[in-house]
C-alpha cells in the first residue's frame, strides 16, 4: 500500500485509530482542524476494558500516573447520605483493572501525540480541516485546507471520520442521525473545594438526588467536576452568572466563603446514532457515528472501543487478505453496543437521575442497594456499567 489511510480528528477516537494502524504498518494522515489539541472540559472517565486497550498503546501507564483510581462510585440521597454504593471489586477476575480512572481526555490526547511523533509512519497535520471530499469504488479523495488557506488534496483508500459531535463527514455525506435532544442543559463546573471532606462517605464518582433535582461530583486529581442543571424558568445565559453557579453550590455544601470555580461551560445531551457507519469507504467512529449521555462516562470510553474494532480490520482489507464488505461487521458489532447497551444505558442513568418524586426516588435506590448487596447481581451490572458486557456480546457476532 502507498497511499496512507486518512483520517479526521485528532481527539482521543482518532489518536487511538492513528496509533493502531501506523503500529500495524499503514501509513496514516490525521488532520485536526484546531492548532492545538483538545484542552478543554470533556470526558474523564476511562473504564476497565478502555484501560486494557490502551495497553496495547502503551498510554495506560501514562494515564495511571496522572489519574485516581476509583474502586467505588454511588447513587446518593443529599439530605440524609443514603447511597447505593457499587464497588468494581467484583469484577476483578474480569478485568485486571477493576476501577475506573478519573483523568481528563486531554490528558490520554497528550500521550498520544507524544506517541505519535515517534511514528515515522504518522503525519499529524494540526491546524488543518477537511473542506471537501468525494469518492469511488477504490478511492476517497479529500480537500485539505490550513489555516493560512493552502490547500491540500489527498487520496486516500479509506477515510475514517473521527471528527465528533459536529461531524463534518457525517453532515456532508447527508446521513440520517436518528435520536432526540433532551431538553435540559447541563452545566459543568470545576472547583478545588474538597466536597469530600464535608460529606459523609462520598466516592470519587457520585450521582445525587435532592431537593432541587440533580446534581453529579466527579473527583479528579486536584479538582472536582460537578454537572449542574439550571433551576426552573433559568435561561442558559443566566444559569452561567457566577452568583447563580455560587447558589447551585452552596446548596451542595454551604460555606461562609464563596466557591473558587475554575472552568463553567454548558453543554446539551443527545442521543442519535446513524443507519451504517460505513459509507463505501468513509467510515464514522466515536461521536461521528453515535452520541449519548454522558451519564456513566460511556461516550468517550465507547469511541476508543470502535476505534479498536475498526483498526482490527482495516488491515486485513488493505492487504487484500479480506474483501470490503468485511468492514461491515464492524456495524454489526458496534452499532447494537450503541444502541443497546451505551445509548440505552445511558439513557436510563440519565432518565433515573431526573426522577422527581421522592417516593420513586427512594424505591429505585433500594432496588439499587439491593443489587449492590448481592455479589450475582453486582458483578453483573458492574460488567455492564463498565462496559465489558457490550464488548463481549459484539465478539459473538462473526459474520
Amino acid at each position: 500500500m502507498t497511499d496512507p489511510i486518512l483520517i479526521i480528528g485528532a481527539g482521543p477516537v482518532g489518536c487511538v485509530a492513528a496509533l493502531r494502524l501506523v503500529r500495524a504498518g499503514i501509513p496514516v494522515i490525521l488532520v485536526e482542524k484546531d492548532a492545538q489539541l483538545q484542552d478543554d472540559l470533556r470526558a474523564s472517565t476511562f473504564h476497565p476494558p478502555t484501560l486494557e486497550m490502551l495497553d496495547e498503546l502503551g498510554l495506560t501507564e501514562g494515564l495511571l500516573r496522572q489519574g485516581l483510581r476509583t474502586r467505588t462510585w454511588q447513587i446518593r440521597l443529599h439530605e440524609t447520605h443514603e447511597k447505593a454504593e457499587f464497588d468494581l471489586d467484583a469484577i476483578r477476575s474480569d478485568t485486571q483493572y477493576p476501577f475506573r480512572l478519573q483523568v481528563e481526555q486531554r490528558v490520554l490526547c497528550a500521550l498520544a501525540a507524544e506517541q505519535a511523533a515517534k511514528e515515522p509512519l504518522l503525519d499529524l497535520r494540526m491546524g488543518t480541516q477537511l473542506i471537501d471530499f468525494s469518492q469511488t469504488a477504490d478511492h476517497v479523495v479529500a480537500r485539505l485546507q490550513t489555516r493560512g488557506g493552502a490547500e491540500q488534496t489527498v487520496r486516500t483508500p479509506f477515510m475514517i471520520a473521527a471528527d465528533g459531535a459536529r461531524s463534518f463527514v457525517r453532515d456532508k455525506l447527508a446521513l440520517n442521525f436518528e435520536g432526540l435532544t433532551y431538553p435540559e442543559t447541563t452545566l459543568l463546573v470545576t472547583t478545588d473545594f474538597d466536597f469530600a471532606a464535608h460529606l459523609p462517605g462520598l466516592s470519587n464518582v457520585n450521582y445525587v438526588w435532592y431537593a432541587h433535582g440533580t446534581f453529579s461530583l466527579l473527583r479528579l486529581p486536584d479538582i472536582w467536576r460537578c454537572s449542574l442543571y439550571p433551576d426552573e424558568g433559568e435561561s442558559d445565559d443566566e444559569a452561567l452568572q457566577a452568583e447563580n453557579i455560587e447558589r447551585k453550590l452552596q446548596r451542595i455544601v454551604p460555606r461562609d466563603t464563596p466557591y473558587t470555580i475554575r472552568e463553567a461551560r454548558p453543554y446539551r445531551i443527545h442521543q442519535r446514532i446513524v443507519d451504517d457507519y460505513r459509507i463505501g469507504r468513509i467510515l464514522l467512529v466515536g461521536d461521528a457515528a453515535h452520541l449519548n449521555s454522558p451519564s456513566g462516562g460511556m461516550g468517550m470510553n465507547g469511541g476508543v472501543h470502535d476505534a479498536f474494532n475498526l483498526t482490527d480490520k482495516l488491515p486485513p482489507v488493505l492487504a487484500g487478505k479480506a474483501p470490503i464488505e468485511r468492514l461491515d461487521l464492524y456495524t454489526r458489532q458496534r452499532q447494537p453496543v450503541a444502541k443497546q447497551q451505551i445509548l440505552q444505558q445511558a439513557h436510563q442513568n440519565r432518565t433515573r437521575m431526573q426522577q422527581r418524586d421522592p417516593a420513586a426516588r427512594r424505591a429505585e435506590l433500594q432496588r439499587l442497594q439491593g443489587i449492590a448487596a448481592d455479589p450475582v447481581q453486582a458483578r453483573e451490572y458492574l460488567l455492564r456499567s463498565s462496559m465489558i458486557t457490550g464488548l463481549r456480546e459484539a465478539a459473538t457476532i462473526a459474520a
